[in-house]
């Protein structure tokens, strides 16, 4: 095969492939225009964002979850590991709807209603093991966070799996997606696959490990310790 034809069937592969992978995502793209129309967009008196006002900015982008194969797992310092389907998240564990606006520390923000399941029952069943003080989030994409055990008991926080009424999309986290209320928006994980809880209380996730705060209270910087 003389050089040329070999440059030649390689551009027709790699045009072929990169036709292939867009071709993929923009089948992955959700409808924005046809959820705005089913949206909730009122609630108790408040007008709410959309679900298409976030700004994407995950560390790899959009992440496309298999459901037919996803399991969560709750795992760590505990006496009791769980691991989930979805479908048993769903019919398993109470329901609970908050008002929480979201504040991303690019300078958006969202507000949004959640509707979740609250931690503290799969918090509850996994029992953790006395000296378990923090709880690490996984996501599919790599990315992690922490938050302190008692915050989110005190808290009450959910793990949402749907906003403004409608199943979370993709882009916005499905099929889970922690509402950490009070908190800068990169403590929100999203596409959660493991709840390990852990007695290091310094533990620090991705944006943390790279300079972001720990704590990260919406009433304090999020640059420092």
């Amino acid at each position: 095969m003389n050089r040329l034809l070999r440059i030649g069937l390689f551009l027709s592969l790699a045009t072929t492939l990169i036709f292939s992978v867009v071709s993929c995502r923009q089948k992955s793209v959700s409808n924005w225009d046809q959820l705005k129309l089913i949206e909730i967009k009122q609630y108790q008196g408040e007008n709410l964002s959309s679900v298409a006002d976030f700004v994407e900015n995950s560390i790899k982008g959009p992440q496309i979850i298999d459901i037919n194969t996803y399991k969560l797992k709750v795992d760590g310092l505990v006496n009791n590991q769980i691991v989930l389907t979805y479908d048993e998240v769903l019919k398993n564990y109470t329901s609970e709807q908050r008002l929480v606006q979201l504040n991303c520390v690019e300078g958006w923000s969202v507000k949004i209603l959640w509707e979740g399941v609250p931690l503290k029952d799969l918090i509850t069943q996994a029992n953790p093991a006395p000296d378990a003080n923090t709880v690490i989030f996984h996501c599919v994409d790599g990315y992690t966070t922490s938050e302190p055990l008692s915050y989110l008991v005190d808290n009450d926080i959910i793990m949402a799996y749907k906003v403004n009424g409608i199943t979370l999309p993709p882009e916005r986290g499905y099929p889970f997606m922690v509402v950490a209320q009070e908190k800068w928006g990169y403590k929100w994980a999203k596409w959660v696959t493991e709840i390990e809880f852990s007695n290091n209380a310094n533990y620090k996730g991705y944006w943390e490990s790279r300079g972001f705060s720990n704590n990260g209270d919406l009433d304090k910087s999020f640059v420092g310790p």
